[in-house]
């Protein structure tokens, strides 16, 4: 496959500063003592935005990706 860099996503993205904003989020519950279930949510939320965007980049730059479900 051959690299078509135009596909990369850039900081100002939308979906690399949505979730760049949902770890914010979590930094910010946490801060503000929030704990249990809630927490973890925030955190599985912005663990799968950055794990959409990490395998986005991958499949742009010709890498290895998980097969599409």
């Amino acid at each position: 496959m051959k690299n078509d860099l135009s596909k990369v996503l850039l900081p100002d993205h939308p979906m690399y500063t949505g979730a760049v904003d949902a770890l914010k989020q979590f930094h910010q519950a946490q801060a503000n003592g929030v704990t249990g279930a809630e927490l973890e949510r925030l955190r599985l939320m912005a663990e799968q935005q950055f794990q959409a965007v990490t395998d986005y980049q991958l499949h742009a730059l010709g890498g290895p990706a998980k097969p599409i479900h």
